[in-house]
């Protein structure tokens, strides 16, 4: 006879909010913010009537305006209990706050580059390291994992902050093979047991735009 164990494991479901006005323009946000655009308040929409099939339990978002916007409008569909973090915050990019990253490179190129050198050191001037912000989402995934044991959690934050988790699992999982790059607007799985951190699957599943709009522009960076 088959004997089926009871999956105690705290299933994180992470995502970026949506587009913002700066994130059109191309300016780094960090942690200060912009509103959504028009589309954006219409892919919100459309998220949640596609997150319902996940059987959710409890929206976990950073305490940004964006990232607000984004989990309430997701949360009309979904109608769960809303927590918001500060430590899901994006990066603080410091002096760079507000600017592009053409501008940056075109009047302070060696100090760019250098930083880029820097891995997951990297730190804006007066703002903060990746390593810094890799821990603090690290420590509010466990501290939910620890509030709601074996719960089913949607995490909207910031597209830094979901490659530093997503990246630092990857690579400790593959043991330095190659993986797929994460996209800007996909769910990303990952699950705590035990105060451990693994990555479920990248890229589990990809946002269907409205129909009568364009995918949203956005870069590689991670300043949103």
């Amino acid at each position: 006879m088959t004997r089926y164990v009871k999956d105690h494991r705290t299933r994180f479901y992470v995502m970026r909010h949506a587009p913002t006005e700066w994130n059109r323009a191309g300016r780094i946000q960090g942690q200060a913010d912009s509103p959504l655009t028009r589309d954006g308040e219409m892919w919100a929409d459309q998220w949640g009537r596609q997150l319902a099939e996940l059987r959710l339990q409890r929206i976990l978002s950073s305490d940004t305006g964006r990232a607000v916007t984004t989990a309430r409008r997701i949360n009309q569909t979904l109608q769960l209990p809303l927590d918001h973090d500060i430590r899901l915050r994006e990066q603080d990019w410091g002096q760079w706050t507000g600017r592009t990253i053409a501008a940056i490179r075109k009047t302070q190129e060696d100090r760019f580059r250098q930083q880029e050198r820097r891995g997951w050191s990297f730190c804006p001037p007066g703002g903060e390291e990746r390593l810094d912000v890799l821990q603090r989402a690290r420590d509010s995934l466990q501290a939910a994992g620890r509030k709601w044991p074996g719960s089913r959690l949607l995490v909207i934050s910031h597209e830094g902050v979901l490659k530093c988790l997503v990246y630092h699992l990857a690579i400790l999982q593959s043991c330095g093979a190659s993986f797929d790059p994460m996209a800007s607007y996909h769910l990303h799985c990952l699950a705590l047991e035990n105060e451990r951190l693994v990555l479920e699957q990248m890229n589990a599943l990809a946002f269907r735009p409205p129909a009568r709009h364009g995918t949203p522009a956005h870069g590689g960076k991670p300043k949103g």
